[in-house]
């Protein structure tokens, strides 16, 4: 039988308001112990206290569950990975129009998307807005993600000399966003369909932009330091480095970290049992019994009467003994108890999405 790799995801999130007065950011991951797929969903909102964290959450609710919902068919997950995440994001963005509609003061609310869906060693992504995901490999970091705002334009200017770069890093269009979750059209979607290859000691991080006020350097030098750390140490230290940083801007903090590592190779027929366990020498079985107490024997008065009873006379033809049995009265059987109703089944609901509304309407 072909080997396969036990691939093993370790991963730790961070959601942290930085110095905003409320959270606008929505993360949820899912990767079931022993399982050999997970998928992370992240959400940058905006719009301003109740509208963008309403949208945000609109995004990682729609999305999260759909994802939930279809990856319980592994097989058809698999094959359809794409498909699903681009009507995942379709659905957000119609839920996101649908509350919009309902309550017009949240008009110009809008939210990132980023979500990477590993399946063993193969990695599909569905990215719109600016919230990155890294992969650090080899010692080195690298976006794998589209940024779909006017920052690549503006370095590309600077690259070509029709900028300089003071102007290029501070300049106030930089984050102006491209393509964004706004319950209207989808300018641009990054979602490939051929699957990224991991490779073992892999390490990928998902992220808002709020993690990009460290510099890229910057969160190379903590990958690169506390690569043979677990996920959630990698975590913490950068999350220190924002705090240590002291800026009076900082914007929501939210990212995964994500470690893949491939186990050995693992035989699908394999002994499961561990030497231990073979060798182990059986404990010997301890029985107790009771002594039977022997009986007196019966006076030789009540064998005779008992065996008299129990004899049938010489006399007596075995047609009358079965007419005798014919003719006797059947005893009554026990009456069956009537078997109890089998309880009901409880309904089953069918998975609904959620439409944010203002009580009514479908």
């Amino acid at each position: 039988m072909a080997k396969k790799p036990d691939i093993r995801f370790d991963v730790s999130s961070v959601l942290n308001r930085g110095c905003r007065d409320y959270q606008e950011d929505a993360i949820a991951t899912d990767f079931p112990l022993g399982a050999e797929f997970g998928y992370a969903v992240l959400s940058d909102g905006m719009g301003g206290h109740a509208a963008g964290d309403v949208a945000s959450k609109i995004v990682v609710t729609e999305v999260f569950s759909e994802l939930k919902f279809q990856s319980s068919d592994a097989n058809g997950f698999s094959d359809n990975v794409c498909d699903v995440l681009k009507s995942a994001a379709v659905a957000a963005n119609s839920c996101m129009a649908a509350h919009t509609s309902s309550n017009p003061d949240t008009a110009g609310m809008g939210a990132t998307l980023v979500a990477p869906v590993f399946m063993q060693d193969r990695l599909f992504w569905i990215s719109i807005g600016d919230s990155p995901l890294y992969l650090y490999r080899g010692g080195e970091l690298r976006q794998l993600n589209e940024d779909h705002s006017l920052g690549p334009h503006i370095d590309y200017m600077v690259r070509s000399g029709m900028m300089s770069e003071d102007v290029g890093r501070n300049h106030p269009d930089r984050n102006a966003l491209t393509s964004v979750l706004i319950g209207e059209t989808i300018e641009r979607v990054d979602c490939p369909k051929e699957p990224f290859q991991l490779l073992d000691d892999d390490i990928l991080v998902v992220a808002s932009d709020g993690l990009q006020f460290l510099s890229n350097r910057q969160i190379r030098a903590v990958l690169r330091e506390n690569s043979d750390g677990a996920a959630s140490e990698i975590a913490e230290k950068l999350l220190d480095d924002l705090r240590a940083l002291d800026d009076p801007e900082q914007d929501n903090i939210c990212f995964s970290v994500v470690k893949v590592s491939f186990g050995k190779q693992a035989d699908e027929n394999a002994n499961i049992f561990t030497p231990e366990f073979e060798n182990r020498t059986n404990k010997r079985r301890q029985v107790r019994t009771r002594p039977i107490k022997p009986q007196a024997p019966a006076a030789p008065e009540e064998i005779q009467a008992t065996a008299q009873q129990q004899a049938i006379a010489p006399e007596t033809r075995v047609d009358e003994v079965r007419i005798d049995r014919e003719t006797a009265p059947v005893p009554k059987e026990p009456a069956q108890a009537q078997p109890k109703p089998a309880p009901e089944k409880a309904p089953i609901f069918l998975r609904r999405r959620w439409l944010a509304s203002d009580g009514g309407g479908a």
